[in-house]
């Protein structure tokens, strides 16, 4: 079986469009991901890298265009969606949390439901992953007792336990305070090291530079580039990519200058 092909993509996306209303947001964009890759999506608001991450796991439902994941297309008519998401894990910019469960039962609760273990198992799995969050002590916390870098720690380990083939990652630091974002690069980081396929959208440059084994620049609904890190930001190829990446480097200059 393809899925069994060391080489062979685990995430394979051909053609996809998607539009709103008058809007199109995805213009024929293919991708592979391979396993243990840590692609990166960067370009300006509104071009369509959200959307595109959503049509990995059919949280957005494309217009046209295929998806696959490992060996089964996504994109399906026949295909068990559900089944699908529970090996795809998902950090959303806003936490996505339930406010009336513990940091634990926020993380057993899936695997609970989802793939029906024994309470005290999932209970045990939350511990672990809480752990390898460094959130041990907060498991008896709730959302509103955690600082917003805890609460996205807690989604992230939420999505860890499920096991998941990959993990998708939309804008996970976009909605904290500037000190708070560390922590989170950190157990993203960690992650990479341990070889988990990630496919991120952010905005955080320096972490693209350190971790990405691709960078994929989007506009206006197409890939303009893409390639390694040190290709894009040193030498990249389309002169659009470069003036991006420009004027993000001018943008964290000046806030590097005001912050002293």
């Amino acid at each position: 079986m393809p899925s069994q092909v060391p080489d062979a993509p685990i995430i394979r996306i051909r053609d996809l469009h998607k539009r709103y209303g008058a809007l199109e947001v995805l213009k024929g964009v293919s991708l592979d991901v391979s396993r243990g890759e840590v692609v990166v999506i960067i370009g300006p608001s509104g071009t369509g890298k959200s959307t595109l991450l959503r049509c990995v796991n059919q949280l957005t439902r494309p217009d046209s265009g295929q998806v696959w994941l490992d060996a089964e297309e996504v994109t399906a008519p026949e295909c068990n969606i559900n089944a699908v998401r529970a090996e795809v894990g998902m950090v959303f910019q806003d936490f996505n949390l339930f406010n009336h469960l513990t940091a634990l039962r926020n993380v057993a609760v899936g695997p609970m439901k989802v793939k029906r273990l024994p309470r005290e198992e999932a209970y045990e799995l939350a511990r672990e992953e809480l752990a390898r969050v460094g959130l041990a002590e907060k498991a008896n916390s709730y959302p509103g007792q955690l600082s917003g870098g805890q609460k996205q720690r807690v989604a992230i380990a939420r999505a860890l336990a499920m096991k998941p083939k990959v993990m998708l990652f939309d804008e996970p630091t976009s909605a904290l305070d500037p000190e708070l974002i560390g922590e989170v690069l950190d157990v993203m980081k960690q992650l990479a090291k341990e070889h988990m396929t990630m496919l991120v959208v952010t905005h955080e440059m320096g972490f693209a530079r350190e971790v990405a084994s691709r960078i994929i620049f989007m506009e206006g609904g197409y890939i303009v580039e893409e390639g390694p890190p040190a290709q894009l930001f040193y030498a990249a190829k389309q002169p659009r990519t470069a003036e991006f990446l420009g004027k993000i480097a001018d943008l964290y200059g000046e806030e590097q200058a005001v912050g002293g």
